[in-house]
């Protein structure tokens, strides 16, 4: 019963009755540590280069207190049995990267980043705040499973139309302001995904063809989803948004496997997967160049034409150590123009070291981890493939931005969660954010309820 969080107390000689009660209190606890942290790497930054402290500390910990109080008093509200952990998670993710961002505005002050950094934030708080409100119930969104997947088809062809950005067409630039729609099409493809496959998860388990000892579900109940998928990864590739797409087909099949339970479909999609890696690697001469980049890392070097963005972000890597050289004492800020994007963990690496690095892909894991838990709680299919969706997501872009600039899998285009620069990333992670908190508070709720039955 503590597993539930919901307390025994009994009335007289009947029936025990269940009162069902929130960790909000710890939630508030978390989130002063939370902030606290955040204020103390600023002040960290400021000292290391100044030897004084910024001057906009208090402002800075005034501000994110606010927002992060302001969230917790909606969940309070409105989803007090909602899990303690993922909101201040995101509040000292989102704090660490404000961070990082300031410390590499110093080496560029031509080209400041934490400010707008900032009002993307507060948007995106703005948003777990309206989600929380407005979106009682999370069944409500299988209501909407077509337009979902509409409009996110749409946000994801729009770019096609406006010029590339650093070889990839996946921005919306109009008069000096920028947006990346597909990182709000990916909260939309989860919600459809999940709807989908909830409603035909049984026709998609036991009917069709046996195929080389694996069942095969019909073309009618299958081909809808994989049509979606082929038009949304078809539409990234041409817009050599390859990282994404990755992200897209993973989705695709962790949420498959989930709802039919069959390991066989991890094979396919590892299959597919490869083949398709193999094909546009050849055929795409922008992928192409990343491979041969991760290939030979310091190919470049050898030639003498110096170290490339890969190179300098292993070197940057190795000059951390175990304790990082401290925050403001770095020199990542030679990686270049996707510094403070892509390479963001980079600057973490060198600056905090593989103990400080090891710390953020734990804040991660958690996060990812109480999605996962919320989603076995819940009974209703829907919510249960919505929480490992959007816990997968996070948990494959993790994967993807990090073993991108580690060397370990070919670089692709993405943001980190939450601390890489970028309006839409941050905003759309706020979003997942606040959709794990309402589906961790109705998973709690249907453990009370089945407690009083």
């Amino acid at each position: 019963m503590s597993k539930a969080g919901i307390t025994l107390a009994t009335a007289g000689p009947s029936a025990p009755a269940v009162r069902p009660t929130g960790r909000r209190g710890v939630e508030l606890a978390l989130i002063v540590l939370a902030v606290g942290l955040s204020v103390y790497g600023y002040c960290a930054v400021g000292l290391a280069r100044n030897g004084t402290v910024p001057p906009g500390a208090a402002g800075y910990g005034a501000g994110l207190g606010v927002l992060a109080v302001l969230a917790h008093l909606a969940v309070r509200w409105r989803a007090p049995l909602a899990d303690p952990l993922p909101l201040p998670i995101g509040v000292l993710l989102n704090g660490v990267g404000l961070v990082l961002i300031y410390r590499l505005d110093l080496e560029t002050p031509g080209d400041r980043a934490a400010p707008a950094q900032l009002i993307w934030s507060t948007l995106g708080v703005a948003l777990f705040i309206a989600v929380i409100l407005v979106l009682r119930d999370h069944r409500v969104l299988q209501r909407y499973t077509y337009l979902c997947v509409t409009v996110a088809l749409v946000l994801l062809t729009v770019p096609i139309l406006f010029p590339a950005v650093n070889g990839a067409r996946i921005w919306i630039r109009v008069a000096g302001f920028s947006i990346q729609p597909g990182e709000f099409a990916k909260v939309l493809l989860a919600v459809f995904f999940a709807a989908y496959l909830a409603a035909n998860r049984s026709a998609l388990t036991y009917a069709g063809r046996r195929v080389w000892g694996m069942q095969l579900p019909t073309g009618r109940v299958l081909g809808p989803i994989v049509a979606v998928w082929l038009v949304s990864v078809g539409v990234l590739v041409l817009e050599r948004d390859l990282g994404t797409s990755l992200l897209f087909f993973g989705l695709f099949v962790v949420l498959l496997y989930v709802a039919t339970g069959r390991t066989g479909w991890i094979a396919v999609g590892l299959l597919l997967a490869s083949l398709g890696a193999v094909a546009v690697g050849r055929l795409e001469p922008h992928v192409h160049h990343r491979i041969e980049t991760w290939l030979r890392p310091f190919a470049s070097i050898e030639a003498g034409e110096g170290p490339n963005q890969i190179a300098q972000s292993l070197f940057a890597f190795a000059e951390g150590g175990i304790l990082g050289s401290g925050l403001g004492l770095g020199h990542s800020v030679l990686i270049g123009f996707a510094v403070k994007s892509d390479f963001i963990l980079a600057t973490a690496g060198e600056e905090l070291g593989l103990a400080g690095l090891s710390a953020i892909i734990l804040l991660y894991g958690l996060l990812v981890e109480r999605g996962y838990r919320a989603g076995l709680a819940l009974r209703d299919p829907f919510g249960r493939l919505l929480a490992v969706g959007l816990a997968s997501l996070v948990a494959l872009q993790v994967f993807v931005i990090a073993g991108g600039v580690t060397g370990l899998i070919p670089l692709t285009g993405m943001a980190m969660p939450f601390l890489a620069q970028g309006g839409s990333s941050v905003v759309t992670n706020w979003a997942i954010v606040a959709l794990l908190v309402r589906l961790s508070d109705s998973a709690r709720r249907q453990d009370a309820a089945g407690a009083l039955r």
